[in-house]
């Protein structure tokens, strides 16, 4: 199996507020919505996303965040409809959706702690 689809599937595991997750790394990218999730756009759409906007987003936030603020850990953007948290890994990122309803500050550490835990698992 793959770190995407071990991340992607870890993600789901660890709460039940994910609406979706993407891994983008290695120039790849995988993606996965809950199955009850009606989502917006298209498997193409969200690609796009992945490939081009989210990592525009982290690359101004990052090169802001390095002047003097010390640095980015993630990024969240909430939509009309969910958050989506951005976490940069490596060369690349994961975009975890959640309910709108979801407690953020639970929420994110634990889906970070997830992610890294996967990709210490996958260098050992």
């Amino acid at each position: 199996m793959s770190d995407h689809a071990r991340i992607i599937d870890a993600c789901f595991a660890a709460s039940p507020n994910v609406r979706y997750v993407a891994v983008y790394l290695e120039g790849k990218v995988a993606l996965r919505s809950r199955a009850d999730v009606q989502l917006l756009g298209s498997d193409e759409s969200d690609k796009y996303e992945e490939i081009i906007v989210n990592p525009t987003l982290l690359k101004l936030v990052t090169q802001r965040g390095n002047i003097d603020c010390g640095g980015v850990q993630h990024v969240v953007v909430r939509y009309g409809m969910f958050s989506a948290f951005i976490l940069p890994v490596g060369e690349g990122h994961v975009t975890v959706s959640f309910e709108l309803d979801s407690n953020l500050d639970e929420e994110t550490p634990r889906i970070t702690a997830v992610i890294r835990g996967v990709l210490a698992a996958s260098t050992t």
